[in-house]
């Protein structure tokens, strides 16, 4: 049975405020500290007291300390703290629990409006240090693990850093059970809607007016993956987004528009592909071709790694085990149907 600590932390300045802020209303954001990392936590004033697992209660008290810091008055003004601000912040404690290290996220520190951008998980920082190091990368995983937000992230910190000359994103224009043909305006503003994931992970980053100052001058730009073709890059960051709706020859094309001095990220879902029925991915054939060539990274996420909604990470978990469990029920027909195959015929 696990050693259980009881962890005392007194949280200064004492503010009722802030204080009120911090717990949530009827102790909603302590209760879900509680439920997600399975201590107990109790308070009178500012002095709480954390029950549970070593490791775990010490990821709780550190936790309420950097929750009480984000409750500092801003102009005057408690902030209220909001659940998802404690989910993240879960997030981290947790990683904070497993990482070695513990200084994950070094690589990139990008200010936004919304405070420093920085990996969340050991995977997350290991996919960053894997951009930084390497000229392709390969972000992989379901929907809500960062890949393409923390792609956009290491782009802007280079072209701040003046380490690039310009910043290119794109994605395949696939009909993800809609048709395009209905929408009205040229190709560029029917696939405006595919785009749009990229160009608000922009916005948040830079600002609005930023991003179109730099827009205008093509410092980025943003463009479905056919108008690639032809073009040779150099000096840039390129991300590709939503690979897994490339075919092969798309993503073999996209790869060799790569020039000196430049850097890809290729981020994906496999197992959201739109592709007709019959095309390949081009990026499941990638990771099949190019595991072994040098200076090419992959990095693989999974349900433990989304850092949305909590019930994202179970809805991407129960997919999983789904489809685990179906390629065990067809592995083992096919031993049956193998194992009948080899049996003696009878006259």
């Amino acid at each position: 049975m696990s050693k259980i600590v009881s962890n005392q932390v007194v949280l200064e300045p004492q503010d009722t405020k802030r204080l009120s802020s911090l717990c949530g209303p009827f102790d909603d954001n302590l209760k879900q500290i509680e439920r997600r990392l399975g201590v107990e936590i109790n308070y009178r004033n500012n002095e709480f007291s954390v029950h549970g697992d070593p490791l775990q209660a010490n990821g709780a008290s550190e936790l309420l300390k950097l929750l009480y810091i984000e409750t500092q008055a801003i102009k005057g003004s408690v902030p209220v703290l909001e659940p998802n601000q404690v989910h993240l912040a879960i997030q981290e404690a947790k990683c904070l629990e497993r990482a070695e290290a513990g200084d994950y996220g070094k690589e990139v520190h990008i200010k936004t409006k919304r405070g420093v951008i920085k990996p969340r998980n050991p995977n997350q920082s290991k996919y960053v240090s894997n951009v930084v190091t390497h000229d392709i990368t390969f972000g992989v995983g379901p929907a809500g693990t960062g890949k393409t937000y923390l792609a956009v992230a290491c782009a802007v910190d280079a072209l701040e850093r003046q380490e690039i000359r310009r910043i290119l994103l794109t994605r395949p224009a696939v009909e993800a059970g809609e048709k395009l043909g209905f929408l009205p305006g040229d190709l560029s503003q029917k696939v405006d809607p595919y785009l749009r994931p990229l160009y608000d992970a922009l916005f948040e980053m830079l600002g609005f007016e930023k991003v179109e100052k730099l827009i205008e001058r093509n410092v980025i730009e943003v463009a479905p993956l056919a108008y690639m073709r032809g073009r040779t890059l150099n000096d840039a960051f390129i991300i590709l987004d939503e690979s897994q709706n490339t075919t092969v020859e798309q993503m073999k094309m996209f790869l060799t528009r790569i020039g000196f001095n430049s850097k890809a990220v290729i981020t994906g879902d496999i197992t959201q592909v739109d592709l007709p029925r019959g095309a390949k991915s081009g990026l499941r054939h990638a990771i099949d071709v190019l595991s072994d060539v040098n200076d090419i990274s992959f990095n693989f996420f999974s349900a433990n790694d989304v850092v949305r909604h909590p019930v994202v990470a179970r809805i991407v978990q129960a997919y999983e085990d789904y489809d685990a469990e179906q390629d065990a029920i067809k592995a083992q027909l096919r031993a049956q149907k193998d194992q009948q195959d080899q049996q003696p015929k009878k006259d």
